[in-house]
């Protein structure tokens, strides 16, 4: 990647949602009239959930409308329950955006729920490749990709010592996940890092620490510092309490 990351420390994780917002709608509106179509992967978690709903409401002063007929929503990863299951990151980011118009055929689930898991996660591989006419070797450019921080370094279903971090060919993977106890399907860094713009999402005291080893110190061994963006952009948002290491 080019260009260095950028850095937003904000007051609380209130103003992070609100600079998410805005920076969705803008985004939208610059592919939509680029592209025709506005391709946004979710991310999992409670900060994430308080931006979806704030999409599903109607935009404040001096905000973009979101035309969600052209919009298309992806995820980032899922764990293997099926839709309705409290920890399916698909059913939480549904019902936060509840209120908002988003036709059926433009939200593209991982059915990470599917044995054997490999299917599920080869069938999800293939939707950006059609959605976005990007066969192999090509890499879909998602437009925007939201990602979260765990306390373990963690981003996506990208976790400490698991297969995924190594893999470089293919764009969606299946793997257990002993740490969590759990099967999980994600994307994986090729299709992560050929975005146009990644966006973390980092809240919270608890991740202090790892905040400072990601943003700061850059930390290689770290799974979320995998995600470079070659051509895109990458930013932080964090609020002070997530930023409190950062500074030296």
């Amino acid at each position: 990647m080019d260009r260095e990351p950028l850095i937003d420390v904000l007051p609380d994780a209130s103003a992070v949602i609100d600079a998410a917002d805005e920076l969705v709608r803008v985004a939208a509106a610059a592919a939509i009239a680029a592209r025709g179509r506005f391709t946004l992967a979710l991310s999992g978690g409670r900060t994430p959930n308080g931006l979806y709903r704030a999409l599903a409401d109607a935009p404040g002063p001096g905000r973009a409308p979101l035309d969600w007929r052209r919009i298309h929503l992806l995820w980032g990863d899922e764990r293997a329950v099926p839709p309705a299951d409290p920890d399916s990151n698909y059913g939480n980011a549904m019902a936060a955006l509840a209120g908002a118009p988003i036709p059926l055929e433009n939200v593209h689930r991982i059915a990470a729920e599917t044995e054997p898991r490999e299917a599920g996660a080869a069938a999800y591989e293939a939707l950006p490749r059609a959605l976005l006419d990007a066969g192999e070797p090509q890499v879909p450019e998602i437009d925007l990709v939201l990602l979260g921080l765990g306390t373990d370094g963690h981003t996506a279903s990208l976790f400490p010592g698991t297969p995924a971090l190594a893999e470089r060919r293919r764009l969606v993977v299946a793997q257990r996940v002993e740490a969590v106890g759990g099967d999980r399907v994600t994307l994986t860094y090729p299709v992560l890092n050929a975005a146009r713009s990644v966006v973390f999402l980092i809240t919270g005291a608890e991740k202090a620490g790892m905040a400072r080893r990601l943003v700061r110190e850059r930390d290689a061994s770290l799974p979320a510092a995998g995600v470079r963006p070659q051509r895109g952009t990458l930013r932080y948002l964090l609020d002070q309490a997530s930023a409190a290491g950062l500074v030296r």
